[in-house]
């Protein structure tokens, strides 16, 4: 008896130490991801202070740079970049872009509700609360063809589902009024219907692409546009009640995406800018490649993909994003401001290439301590 005592004495040492040593090394694994984030975020806000914006601080491409250093603030400890992002809201008045119902200029609004939800400020929301109640009540009956400005009006584009449906979905979450998540849905649906091919599971940019093809004869699926659509998708369906009557509608159309895509994952991790004809651009975009690591992170992490099967993808996702971060902390090879794929290389960097990769770390670090 006694020699048993010993042996159960003896294994639960050994069990208690190989606790706290699996504890340890899933907080270093933590800490090691939060400082490649902290990284490619003090090398963007170092650059505006040292240069200023290159945009205007309510442009899409801040706006979607800001979601991630949002992303990064809401992490223990790193409360300064949530400062950065305040400071940048009372510049701006709280106020979204001049133009009062193209997406683009109201990208910035989500994050300013997600500030809001954090201090509780009426400010934050209340310009674009006034401007969100005129969208719900417009009519959205014009068509989606390409032509009259109708991205003045309509969400006619596909990135204008990463702008525009998190902007009202996060505002339903800040005010508790679901008609501004009804909107979004309905006219993302609206979007899907003109530029969806449920045959590739992908989006086109806009009407201009139905037809069009690549070198190789495929259509041309461009990364980062989809990237936009889903990584817009995930965000949409976190302000989307689990009893909303089109949750598993939504569920289902990423889940669709999320296995097209890691199909199309190149070797290295990352995904080209064109997704049907990567050989016709052979180097690593990491616009694309964050917007869907983070998108397939976040679906694990909710449980709507398996991890044994979707989990390696976001690794080797990873391991590409930061590959292309440079000694001084710039992420490189961003594509440019297009509507197509286009080319890229180190030096190539852009404010919404940090915005995902700082959004894909996130879901990285909240995987890695669950």
């Amino acid at each position: 008896m006694k020699f048993s005592k010993n042996i159960l004495t003896v294994a639960i040492f050994i069990l208690a130490g190989f606790n706290a040593f699996s504890q340890k090394n899933t907080k270093a694994k933590a800490a090691e991801v939060v400082k490649e984030m902290q990284r490619v975020a003090d090398w963007q806000v170092n650059k505006w202070n040292t240069d200023g914006f290159k945009y205007h601080k309510a442009d899409w491409t801040l706006g979607a740079c800001y979601t991630g250093i949002f992303a990064l603030g809401a992490l223990p400890g790193n409360e300064k970049y949530l400062d950065v992002l305040v400071k940048i809201g009372n510049d701006l008045s709280w106020n979204t872009g001049r133009r009062r119902f193209y997406a683009d200029d109201y990208c910035v609004a989500q994050t300013y509700s997600q500030l809001y939800l954090k201090y509780k400020e009426p400010k934050m929301i209340a310009p674009f609360t006034a401007l969100a109640d005129s969208i719900v009540v417009k009519p959205h009956t014009e068509p989606l063809n390409w032509k009259n400005n109708i991205a003045m009006r309509e969400w006619a584009w596909c990135d204008a589902l990463f702008m525009g449906p998190p902007a009202l979905s996060y505002l339903s979450v800040a005010t508790g009024d679901e008609k501004y998540t009804n909107t979004a849905i309905k006219l993302w649906w609206k979007t899907t219907e003109f530029l969806y091919d449920p045959a590739e599971k992908l989006y086109f940019r806009d009407e201009t692409f139905l037809n069009k093809k690549e070198k190789n004869g495929q259509k041309v699926f461009w990364s980062r546009g989809n990237g936009w659509v889903m990584a817009g998708l995930v965000r949409l369906l976190e302000g989307t009640p689990a009893n909303h009557p089109d949750r598993k509608k939504l569920e289902n159309l990423y889940k669709d995406m999320a296995a097209r895509i890691v199909s199309l994952q190149q070797p290295d991790g990352s995904w080209h800018a064109s997704l049907l004809d990567p050989e016709s651009y052979p180097i690593k975009e990491m616009s694309g490649t964050g917007f869907y690591c983070y998108s397939l992170a976040w679906g694990v992490n909710h449980g709507l993909l398996n991890k044994k099967t979707y989990w390696p993808a976001v690794e080797k996702a990873w391991t590409a994003l930061k590959s292309a971060v440079q000694p001084d902390g710039m992420l490189g090879y961003v594509q440019p401001i297009g509507a197509s794929p286009d080319k890229v290389d180190s030096t190539s960097t852009e404010v919404y290439g940090v915005g995902a990769f700082l959004l894909s770390g996130s879901e990285i670090y909240k995987n890695i301590l669950k």
